[in-house]
């Protein structure tokens, strides 16, 4: 059997396979119990070979955090009713971007990386001390140096639009000094608008955001000279994916709590507070995010009529 590198610890599973947890930065391994060895990240001077050859600048790296115990629906990245796992759909999703990209999965649980593994993807297993999806990409990050940008794909957007990705990425090409990009999308339906749950944003010209919020913005004065139908629109939702580079996503945990975050509890708020800049990149149309047992039985019947078409 494999050796451990120096600086890393083990776990053994209940699966026959020992973990290799490397805490010197070079990654994770996984080992045989026997003298066949795989691994699913192999060291970083291997690990390198994931994306470099054919990389363009900047190098990318798409996280996509797994973790298994979800609140309102615990286990769902491992449904399969469709045939294929939740998180095997949103990593399918996440390959079908046009921009050249590394995609690693990062997860808390064996049992999701044993399917990463499964479907011939590639995993990393993160602490269970990571209080977000944040976290488990600076996790990544702090292990994978050939990599410039980091983006955050939430592991349930099965039905995320991969020319998101791209859109994402090329913000910072159009603003080299840009640490941080998301996604927003307008806002036609009045309901949502008023919707505290659907976090709104407005940006300048050039596309930096100035505020979030969940209350409608902007406020307008004279409510009959602007509806949530305006062509050009004129409310956005937010969405939850965010881009950073390394430098910043390194300096992000260490960004002070900030009154306005507190308030409207939207973590990106820390950010502008601190004077930092986020470019927010503007999609026709949101995906739906599986966050319940109804949400994930309306997938899976999307899934079925997309199949039989």
């Amino acid at each position: 059997m494999r050796s451990l590198s120096p600086g890393a610890s083990a776990i053994k599973t209940d699966t026959g396979r020992i973990y290799g947890i490397d805490l010197s930065g070079i990654g994770v391994l996984t080992y045989e119990m026997g003298p066949k060895f795989q691994g699913w990240l192999a060291p970083a001077t291997d690990c390198m070979a994931l994306a470099t050859d054919s990389m363009a600048a900047p190098r990318t790296c798409v996280v996509i955090p797994a973790r298994m115990a979800s609140t309102r629906l615990p286990g769902k990245m491992l449904l399969r009713e469709t045939g294929r796992s939740l998180v095997e759909h949103t990593h399918a999703a996440v390959l079908r971007a046009k921009l050249p990209a590394a995609v690693i999965v990062a997860t808390d649980h064996v049992a999701i990386a044993d399917e990463v593994r499964r479907f011939g993807g590639t995993a990393v297993m993160t602490s269970t001390d990571c209080q977000s999806g944040a976290d488990r990409v600076a996790e990544v990050a702090s292990r994978t140096p050939q990599f410039d940008l980091f983006v955050n794909v939430q592991g349930d957007e099965p039905e995320l639009d991969p020319a998101a990705i791209d859109l994402l990425i090329e913000q910072f090409d159009a603003d080299t000094t840009t640490p941080m990009a998301t996604l927003a999308t307008p806002i036609t339906d009045p309901e949502r608008l008023r919707d505290p749950s659907v976090v709104k944003v407005v940006f300048d010209n050039s596309g930096r955001a100035l505020y979030f919020s969940r209350s409608p913005i902007p406020f307008v004065r004279d409510a009959q000279s602007a509806t949530a139908a305006d062509q050009p629109p004129l409310f956005h939702q937010h969405l939850g994916i965010y881009a950073y580079r390394r430098e910043f996503l390194a300096k992000l945990p260490h960004l002070p709590p900030s009154p306005l975050e507190q308030a409207e509890k939207l973590e990106q708020l820390r950010v502008l507070q601190a004077g930092e800049t986020i470019r927010v990149g503007v999609v026709a149309h949101a995906a739906t995010g599986i966050d319940t047992a109804a949400d994930y039985a309306a997938f899976v019947r999307r899934h079925c009529r997309t199949m039989a078409a």
